[in-house]
């Protein structure tokens, strides 16, 4: 008989877990021939969608880019811009700022990257069930060739990344280290799947530098399944919860939201930017909380592509989110109209674009792709 985690909750049998050193408990010979097939379809299609960021057939990462005169994102997306701030500088000085600010966040997008390489890794050494352990391998490689990417993509316009601002950095940690299933799923599956969806599409709307739109696509043809595997969890495990283990999900995932909604882009994670424009990040938050009024985050929140607004919908879809916390989210999102929306998610239109495209290059019309959104 092998142990439970201490403080799981499990409903599924395709998520039973063991603690990370039972491997004894992955020998034993009926766990062979009990293989969930929920997982079955993502799994195959994963054939679908390979890519490899170190070919250039799929990507070239030495395609030109000139930093001093192009911003890679548009300079309104910096926060540090739209204040006072933003009149000491010089033209050259703000396209230097806003790419800097760019840097910060594609780094923290390769850190959440290589978070998600860790953590499905990490779901191997627990998840019993045949068909889910496969599952998690497979998302693995895929993780992986994202951190490869991102990675390529730094080098190619910055040289390197910089370091993980805290509040990123220890919820990753939390989420990696967990002996619990549910704060993986909900933790990588939903919570930061669900702001990389949200990144990745407004990036491939409105980046300007047309590598970054590429890779982005390539990303996210990976990530809408695994997205799915976030879904197939909540659609198996959250209608079957207790109240009180509800309400124990429910709270971490709200407590996880209002530290990412206040903190993930704060100038206090990212004050190893300011230092070489003459700026002091005690001055710049300052000027930023001024211009952050709860009423600028609900109109930000407003656009399909706001990285928040797909969180919540992605909680909200799951059952993650019920009447004891609707209104905490409600003070910037509209809860009514995420509840009439359909289960499709931004980014699910570019991903099977995207999917189009790569099954172009991998079979030369030799069958057709599955679905993300299936």
């Amino acid at each position: 008989m092998t142990a439970q985690v201490s403080g799981d909750i499990t409903k599924d049998s395709a998520y039973n877990a063991v603690a990370p050193d039972d491997f004894p408990a992955m020998m034993e010979v009926e766990r062979y021939g009990k293989r969930s097939t929920a997982f079955d379809k993502i799994i195959s299609a994963t054939h679908d969608h390979f890519w490899d960021p170190a070919d250039k057939k799929y990507i070239d990462f030495e395609q030109p880019f000139d930093m001093k005169t192009q911003t890679v994102i548009p300079m309104d997306f910096a926060l540090e811009l739209q204040t006072p701030i933003a009149d000491r500088l010089s033209q050259e000085e703000k396209i230097a700022l806003s790419n800097e600010s760019s840097r910060w966040m594609l780094s923290s997008i390769l850190h959440g990257e290589a978070g998600a390489l860790a953590l499905s890794a990490s779901l191997c050494h627990i998840l019993k069930d045949p068909g889910a352990q496969e599952y998690a391998a497979n998302q693995a490689r895929e993780e992986a060739r994202h951190v490869t990417g991102f990675s390529k993509y730094m080098q190619a316009r910055w040289g390197k990344p910089l370091p993980v601002g805290p509040t990123l950095g220890n919820l990753l940690t939390e989420m990696v280290n967990a002996p619990e299933v549910y704060k993986k799923v909900v933790g990588m599956q939903m919570l930061v799947e669900g702001l990389a969806m949200g990144a990745f599409a407004s990036l491939y709307t409105y980046s300007n530098d047309p590598l970054l739109r590429h890779l982005c696509q390539l990303v996210m043809t990976d990530e809408a399944f695994h997205h799915k595997f976030g879904k197939i969890w909540a659609d198996r495990t959250v209608p079957h919860l207790t109240e009180q283990e509800r309400n124990t999900i429910e709270d971490w995932a709200a407590e996880c939201f209002q530290t990412l909604l206040f903190n993930l882009a704060n100038p206090e994670q990212k004050k190893v930017i300011y230092a070489q424009f003459g700026l002091d990040w005690e001055e710049v938050l300052h000027e930023v909380l001024k211009s952050r009024t709860d009423e600028k985050r609900r109109k930000a929140m407003s656009n399909q592509n706001n990285i928040f607004r797909v969180l919540t919908k992605t909680l909200l879809k799951a059952g993650i989110i019920t009447d004891r916390t609707k209104g905490f989210y409600a003070t910037y999102v509209d809860m009514d109209e995420l509840r009439k929306e359909g289960d499709e998610m931004v980014g699910d239109a570019i991903a099977e674009d995207g999917i189009e495209y790569l099954k172009r290059v991998n079979f030369s019309g030799r069958g057709k792709a599955v679905s993300a959104a299936e």
